[in-house]
C-alpha cells in the first residue's frame, strides 16, 4: 500500500514542464549559408520572425571563455557583433550584462548539454538588453569547419501555426484513456457484486486495490506532492532518475494488467503447466516479459524523440489504465476534496512556479507542422499524466456509483466523461488563444464535479452519491446500494 501511496505521488509530478522557444541561426559567407538549432526565451529575447528582417552581424568566436567578467576581451573586437561564448561558471544574466558592457549586440551561448530554455530570476531580466539564446556546441564546430573566412549571422524565430492536429490526437488519447479506464472500474466493481453475491458470509477483499477514503489522508497526501516537487527543483539529477525508474516498474505493471485483461476477455488460454505441486501460465510469463522488456526499451531510449514518445505513449496509456482501475476513491466528498486541492495545486505550479524543472514522462504527440523543417529537437503537444488521471478517478467513482444503484444506461459514467471532453476541448481552445500553456484542471475540476454533483441533486440522489460506499452503513433503514444480485460467477475460468 504504501508503495502504490509514493506511485501516486510520484505520477502527479509528471505533468508539470516548462515551454521551449526555438529558433534558427543563418550563418553565411558570400553566397555560402547554413541553418542550426538555436533555443532562447521569448520573453527575455526579441527575435525577428523572417529572415529578411533579421539584422546581419559578424560572429567572434569567444569559445575559450565564459564570459562571466570583461578581463581579456578586446573592446574593439566584439564591439557591434555577435559574440559565441561558452555555458558555464555564471549565469545565464551575468554573461549577457558583461556582454552588455562591452558593447556585444547578440550573444550566443554554446552548450555541451541539453539546451532548456535560457531563464533568469525575475529582477533580472530588465537588465538584460540584447537577444540571447542558446546553441549546440556541436553546431558551433560545425560553422567553423564549413566556414573558414568569417562567418555572417543572422536570427530569427519562424511563427508556428496557432492550431496543429497534433491537438486533436492529444484530445483523443486522453478521452479514450478517461472513459476506458473509469469503464474498467466500474466493471471490476461490477464484477465484485457477481463474486460477492456468490459468496454470501465469506469475508473477501482485493488486495490489488487501494482505496482513498480518509479527508486526512488525501490533505497529508497533497502536502508530500508539494513536498516533493520542491525536492524536484533542488535535487533533479538525482531523482529525475527515482522517477523515470518508478514509471518504468509502475507502466510495465499496467500494461501486463491490461493486455491480461484483454487476453481473458477474448478467452485466450493461459496454457497452464505444472511443476511440481506449483503450476504457472506460460502465457502470463510471456506476456511479463514482453511489458517489462518495453518499459526498458524505453528507460534506455526514452530521449530518442524520433520514436520513442510512440511506446511512452502506450506505455503511458496502460499506467493511466491501470491506475483508475486500481486506486479508488470512495465517495464523492473524498473527489470534491482530492480535486479541489489538486486544482490548486496544478494553478500554483503552472501560473506561479513555471520555472520547475521538466520531468520526461508525458502524454505527448509530434506536431506535425514542424515535423519536416525543424532544425531542433521535435515539437510536441504536451499533457501530463494528472490531467488525465485526477478527473479519471473522479469517472471511475461515477461509472461505480451507476453500478451501486444499478442504473442500466449509466448515466453518471457517461455525463461525467462527456464533461470532461468539454473541459478538456475548452482547456486546449483557450491555450491557443492565449498562445501560453494552462493548468488542465483548473476547467476540468469544475466541469467533471458540478456536473457530476448537479446530475445527483436532479436525481435526488445527492446523500448516496455523497456518502457513496459508507451510505449503506450510515443509514440502515435504507436498502443497500449494493444489492445482492444473482449474477452468475464464470465457473469455467479458473487462476493457475
Amino acid at each position: 500500500m504504501t508503495a502504490k501511496l509514493w506511485i501516486i505521488l510520484a505520477v502527479t509530478l509528471l505533468c508539470y514542464r516548462s515551454e521551449c522557444h526555438e529558433a534558427v541561426l543563418h550563418v553565411s559567407e558570400g553566397d555560402l549559408y547554413k541553418e542550426y538549432c538555436l533555443v532562447y526565451n521569448a520573453s527575455w529575447s526579441n527575435i525577428s520572425s523572417s529572415l529578411s528582417d533579421a539584422k546581419q552581424y559578424r560572429l567572434v568566436n569567444l569559445t575559450s571563455t565564459t564570459l562571466c567578467n570583461a578581463s581579456g576581451v578586446p573592446l574593439d573586437l566584439v564591439k557591434g557583433a555577435a559574440v559565441c561564448v561558452m555555458r558555464g561558471d555564471c549565469s545565464f544574466s551575468q554573461k549577457a550584462q558583461v556582454a552588455q558592457q562591452l558593447g556585444v549586440t547578440v550573444l550566443l551561448i554554446a552548450s555541451k548539454e541539453a539546451m532548456g530554455t535560457p531563464s533568469a530570476n525575475d529582477s533580472e531580466y530588465d537588465k538584460v538588453t540584447i537577444p540571447l539564446a542558446l546553441m549546440r556546441y556541436r553546431d558551433f564546430l560545425d560553422a567553423q569547419k564549413v566556414f573558414t573566412n568569417g562567418m555572417k549571422v543572422q536570427l530569427y524565430a519562424p511563427p508556428t501555426p496557432e492550431f496543429d492536429a497534433s491537438v486533436i490526437i492529444m484530445l483523443a488519447i486522453a478521452v479514450f484513456t478517461v472513459a476506458m479506464g473509469g469503464f474498467w472500474s466500474g466493471a471490476a466493481e461490477k464484477a465484485k457484486q457477481s463474486v460477492t453475491a456468490l459468496h454470501a458470509g465469506e469475508e473477501r477483499t482485493d488486495s490489488g486495490d487501494l482505496t482513498l477514503y480518509s479527508p486526512l489522508k488525501v490533505l497529508l497526501f497533497v502536502v508530500l506532492m508539494c513536498v516533493m516537487l520542491v525536492l524536484m527543483y533542488f535535487f533533479y539529477k538525482y531523482l529525475v532518475y527515482v522517477i523515470i525508474v518508478i514509471f518504468c516498474l509502475a507502466s510495465a505493471t499496467g500494461l501486463y494488467s491490461c493486455l491480461e485483461a484483454l487476453l481473458n476477455a477474448v478467452g485466450c488460454s493461459k496454457l497452464c503447466v505444472s511443476c511440481g505441486e506449483k503450476s504457472f501460465s506460460v502465457r502470463n510469463l510471456l506476456l511479463a516479459a514482453v511489458c517489462i522488456t518495453l518499459a526498458v526499451v524505453w528507460g534506455v531510449y526514452r530521449n530518442e524523440d524520433r520514436w520513442i514518445w510512440i511506446l511512452q505513449d502506450i506505455l503511458g496509456i496502460a499506467f493511466c489504465l491501470n491506475f483508475m482501475k486500481t486506486i479508488t476513491l470512495s465517495n464523492y466528498k473524498i473527489c470534491v476534496i482530492l480535486l479541489s486541492l489538486l486544482l490548486l495545486y496544478d494553478v500554483f505550479f503552472v501560473f506561479i512556479t513555471p520555472f520547475l524543472t521538466p520531468l520526461p514522462v508525458v502524454m505527448r504527440i509530434p506536431r506535425f507542422s514542424a515535423w519536416a523543417e525543424n532544425l531542433c529537437e521535435m515539437q510536441f503537444s504536451i499533457l501530463g499524466y494528472g490531467d488525465i488521471i485526477i478527473p479519471g478517478l473522479l469517472v471511475a467513482y461515477c461509472h461505480r456509483f451507476d453500478v451501486w444503484i444499478g442504473s442500466s444506461n449509466r448515466i453518471y459514467y457517461v455525463s461525467c466523461t462527456v464533461a470532461y471532453t468539454l473541459g478538456l476541448v475548452l482547456t486546449f481552445v483557450i491555450m491557443l488563444l492565449t498562445k501560453m500553456g494552462q493548468p488542465a484542471l483548473l476547467y476540468l475540476v469544475p466541469f467533471t464535479l458540478l456536473t457530476s454533483g448537479l446530475l445527483a441533486w436532479k436525481r435526488k440522489e445527492f446523500k448516496q452519491f455523497w456518502a457513496g460506499t459508507t451510505y449503506q452503513v450510515l443509514d440502515s433503514s435504507r436498502e443497500p446500494l449494493i444489492p445482492d444480485g444473482d449474477a452468475e460467477y464464470p465457473s469455467a475460468v479458473r487462476k493457475c
